[in-house]
């Protein structure tokens, strides 16, 4: 087996005989507090000469319990596995989560686990984790019943900024009123999208501004508006990175479109057009969007944003 592996489901897991150190948990965003977690089992599994594994559910358990309303993830499950290998794990599991895994009790998760992962030595959760039908486990259960089964049961206190604790629900919040910068303190990386640069209707040529059209459909959408941002083709090298200005919205003053569209305007020369494969970085608000009364004005609201970003690149 290739490390890092992405593994769809505990039954096509396989593998080598070696004590494993696992990290469990939704892990929505990867932020801060859960690479707390994630790192705790990489470690451990360092000094033992173990393998280390993050399993994470795919889709979220609302998505089950209240279909009509999910909650809306920071990423898809695609990306977040890509991110989760890049944390130094050896293997990422990604087990559907469904009726027959909700009805699992609490009593019965941990043998259940065990069952699928013989060589398990040892799990690594949050502080808050959750776990069984009903949710009725908790890290004391878990404890508990890992001490019947010779598996260690380990469990990172939160991590707090500014007195509240740092948790998907708190950065979805954030991005959803375009807190950008405290979003990306939490996560403790750039909040980012990417995607193939597609044609577009070349507007922004025409008044000065050309943009890079960027598909994206994120399922928690931020607010809509402009932001300072960074660009490159992806994977970014560290001197690929170039400055812009993103609006992400519906262009009401060009066409008010039903789905809200990423283009980016870079900030001098740019080598990147359509079929390139890029990653926009989020970096600060600079002010929602809003309606002009034509391209002129539309134009000169642009050149301020641009000179508004370009103060941001100074700092």
């Amino acid at each position: 087996m290739n490390f890092p592996a992405q593994i769809d489901g505990l039954e096509s897991l396989a593998l080598p005989p070696q004590p494993l150190h696992l990290a469990i948990g939704m892990f929505d965003g990867i932020h801060r507090g859960h690479r707390a977690v994630i790192d705790a089992a990489v470690h451990a599994a360092k000094s033992a000469g173990g393998l280390s594994g993050v399993l994470t559910f795919w889709p979220h358990p609302s998505a089950l319990f209240r279909p009509e309303q999910p909650i809306r993830l920071i990423q898809p499950a695609a990306t977040k596995a890509r991110m989760l290998c890049g944390l130094g794990v050896d293997a990422v599991i990604t087990q559907p989560f469904n009726a027959e895994l909700a009805a699992i009790e609490a009593e019965d998760f941990l043998p259940w686990l065990t069952r699928a992962l013989p060589h398990l030595a040892a799990v690594y959760v949050g502080e808050n984790f959750r776990f069984g039908r009903g949710r009725r486990g908790d890290v004391a259960l878990l404890a508990a019943a890992g001490q019947r089964l010779g598996v260690r049961v380990f469990s990172a206190p939160r991590v707090n900024l500014d007195g509240e604790p740092i948790s998907s629900t708190r950065i979805r919040a954030l991005l959803e009123h375009g807190e950008i910068e405290l979003a990306n303190t939490l996560l403790g990386y750039a909040y980012f999208a990417h995607g193939f640069v597609s044609p577009g209707k070349r507007l922004g040529r025409t008044i000065g501004f050309p943009t890079l059209n960027v598909p994206w459909s994120p399922g928690l959408p931020p607010r809509l508006g402009v932001y300072a941002v960074r660009i490159a083709a992806s994977p970014a090298t560290v001197d690929g990175w170039r400055p812009g200005v993103a609006n992400y919205g519906l262009r009401p003053t060009v066409e008010n479109a039903t789905e809200p569209r990423l283009e980016v305007h870079v900030l001098g020369p740019c080598a990147l057009g359509e079929g390139d494969h890029v990653k926009v970085e989020w970096l600060r608000f600079l002010r929602p969007e809003e309606k002009f009364a034509g391209l002129a004005e539309l134009r000169a609201q642009i050149a301020l944003d641009c000179t508004a970003a370009a103060e941001f690149f100074r700092e």
